[in-house]
């Protein structure tokens, strides 16, 4: 395997590692809808949330 490879390998590993420590940290702070600017305030149900949480929390 070439430094090249190993170079890409680890910044895509990085990248991976990165996202999922922002995804934990945001559902440990209450986010329901990680990527909405209201997700930690409307809980689901705001008719302003335009990533479709509002639907999840209707059907549960």
């Amino acid at each position: 395997m070439a430094l090249e490879d190993l170079i890409i390998i680890g910044v895509v590993a990085l990248i991976v590692a990165l996202a999922l420590g922002y995804i934990i940290k945001a559902k440990k702070s209450g986010k329901k809808c990680i990527g909405c600017p209201d997700s930690s305030t409307c809980g689901g149900a705001c008719s302003s949330c335009s990533c479709g949480c509002q639907k999840g929390s209707a059907e549960e």
